[in-house]
């Protein structure tokens, strides 16, 4: 009988990591988030949703990539001068056609799905824009009074945002005292990085826990951080559960 000749399995590819700009967090998830994620980042008023995002979109402006923010409730004149505070030039980037700010309204979102992305769609593809945020996500849950239409929308958000083809961050407001959260995009999410801002004695301590990601060794910890003029920092395991 001829002898068979079975070929080599193809080895895995390693998947390709996106830094956030926050060195001390991508060591604890190999190098960073995985490329074209989406992923999920909950946390209460002041924890540091929109510093963690931004300072995401500023790694990839710094590498020449373009950002797409998206948010229902901030005042970009407003906002611009808060982030100027931090040592971030959002009109810089912007001026430079790498940073991109859109204010919408909730309802918008809705019908951005119903048109299956709309002048967003359009907006991404014509600047090739490899990283992307919407903060928050929370008014657009708000729009459905019912679970199953909420999870629907979620489902088609997801979609939307997959065929895009960027690396996303999702931001959710809900005040977490340490897990499980009741995040109804958490299930499809490839990753949930919770941000804790709760009150321990007469001081707020800021603490984040990577809950799940997708293809990643993270560990099962929670580490406090700081928020500075550069962004954010961890700090050290918070011996938190």
């Amino acid at each position: 009988m001829p002898t068979k000749h079975i070929k080599p399995s193809k080895k895995p590819k390693i998947p390709i990591r996106i830094t956030t700009g926050i060195p001390s967090f991508d060591k604890l998830c190999g190098k960073g988030l995985m490329d074209k994620s989406i992923n999920l980042l909950i946390g209460g008023p002041g924890a540091g949703k929109t510093i963690f995002s931004i300072q995401f979109l500023i790694e990839g402006c710094k590498a020449g990539e373009t950002g797409v923010y998206i948010t229902f409730e901030e005042d970009k004149e407003k906002f611009y001068a808060h982030m100027l505070s931090l040592g971030w030039d959002l009109q810089k980037y912007e001026d430079e056609g790498k940073f991109i700010f859109i204010r919408y309204q909730p309802d918008a979102v809705k019908k951005m799905l119903n048109e299956g992305g709309g002048m967003i769609d359009s907006l991404i593809t014509q600047t090739s824009a490899k990283r992307l945020v919407i903060d928050s996500v929370t008014p657009f849950s708000l729009l459905y009074r019912d679970e199953l239409p909420k999870k629907q929308a979620a489902l088609e958000l997801f979609r939307l945002v997959s065929r895009w083809g960027c690396t996303t961050l999702l931001t959710e407001q809900e005040i977490v005292h340490h897990s499980p959260v009741n995040s109804t995009l958490s299930f499809e999410a490839d990753s949930v990085i919770l941000l804790y801002h709760n009150k321990k004695e007469s001081k707020r301590i800021r603490e984040i826990e990577i809950l799940k990601m997708r293809g990643t060794d993270h560990p099962h910890q929670t580490y406090n951080f700081e928020i500075s003029k550069y962004g954010i920092r961890l700090n050290k395991f918070s011996g938190a559960s």
